[in-house]
């Protein structure tokens, strides 16, 4: 477990990104693609019905032992808290309501954040719009690891607690690497949340509260889902930065699997992001992928080639236009 990682810095290339030039090819031999595109009617149906679930989950452990509130949280409120996350990413896209109707999304995303516990809906939205343009960006892509993580978490054991961790760099990476100004969005979403977990502790006491915080905290952490996080981008083959999932916690995931899909076309729904797949087969078939993200966390740990430095990283040219 104390094995060192040889590597000592990112994969530094000097290409653009893969994606902008396949979604050309793509839809140059398919522009029926074009009809997936736009809002995914089902979407706030399924986001109504999960916050739901939670605000029963709430009530039904305010009266349980402290260890069957544990137990829950991890074994359930952490998949349905981690599968919210992903609705929020879903929504970033304005897959709820469309492009036309942004604010719409914005206030729903921050409907779909109250039982997370942890307001990070509105940010999430700003830093992501710029991981998808300026994907590997130097400066600008918050979703790569930070030069402390690459030189410190760089053994078995120190890999393992980073994945643990996971939710507290996500938090902090942005502050570190692109900090931006606080936005009325984001205040408007801090006061909503605070709001809505006071209200939660006033009403039902402190155990609805620690399921719904804890449960973000471990989903986000040491948990099948969170191998989505490793899966996405780390380069467990040298030349290639993104890696599609297709097994089945897709179906808790909102499709988030199907990530060289959703990376070549945003505005595609995870819904339809099979049929993708499906139409331009040829594509992405022969591209490296996983069928099981438990096996991405323990390959990851275990290969003492694989650290958080295992990013494909660029310098941007040219005017960089961020959220």
């Amino acid at each position: 477990m104390g094995n060192w990682v040889a590597r000592e810095d990112y994969e530094w290339v000097y290409t653009d990104q893969p994606h902008a030039d396949r979604r050309k090819a793509i839809l140059a031999k398919y522009p029926e693609i074009k009809s997936l595109m736009g809002p995914d009617p089902r979407l706030k149906w399924i986001v109504c019905m999960m916050v739901v679930i939670q605000f029963l989950a709430f009530y039904l452990v305010k009266d349980l032992d402290w260890k069957w509130v544990l137990f829950w949280t991890y074994a359930f409120g952490s998949c349905i808290n981690h599968s919210m996350t992903l609705a929020i990413h879903e929504i970033s896209h304005n897959a709820a309501f469309g492009n036309n109707k942004a604010m719409r999304n914005r206030y729903f995303a921050m409907f779909a954040n109250l039982p997370i516990g942890l307001p990070y809906s509105a940010s999430f939205k700003r830093y992501h719009l710029d991981h998808h343009r300026y994907l590997g960006g130097d400066g600008v892509d918050v979703d790569i690891p930070t030069e402390f993580e690459g030189w410190f978490f760089c053994t078995r054991f120190r890999k393992f607690i980073w994945i643990i961790l996971q939710p507290l760099f996500y938090a902090v990476r942005p502050l570190c690497i692109n900090p931006k100004p606080i936005t009325q969005l984001e205040v408007t979403n801090l006061a909503i949340q605070l709001t809505f977990n006071i209200l939660l502790y006033w009403v039902w006491g402190a155990k609805p509260v620690v399921y719904m915080l804890a449960g973000s905290l471990l989903g986000m952490g040491l948990h099948p889902i969170s191998g989505h996080f490793i899966a996405e981008h780390y380069m467990f083959l040298k030349g290639h930065e993104t890696y599609s999932y297709y097994g089945s916690l897709n179906l808790l995931t909102f499709n988030v699997g199907y990530h060289n899909e959703h990376h070549d076309f945003p505005s595609i729904p995870g819904r339809r992001l099979p049929m993708v797949k499906e139409i331009a087969a040829e594509y992405y078939d022969e591209l490296p992928q996983y069928t099981s993200w438990m096996k991405v966390l323990y390959d990851f740990i275990m290969d003492d080639a694989l650290s958080p430095y295992s990013r494909v990283k660029r310098k941007l040219k040219g005017d960089i236009k961020q959220e």
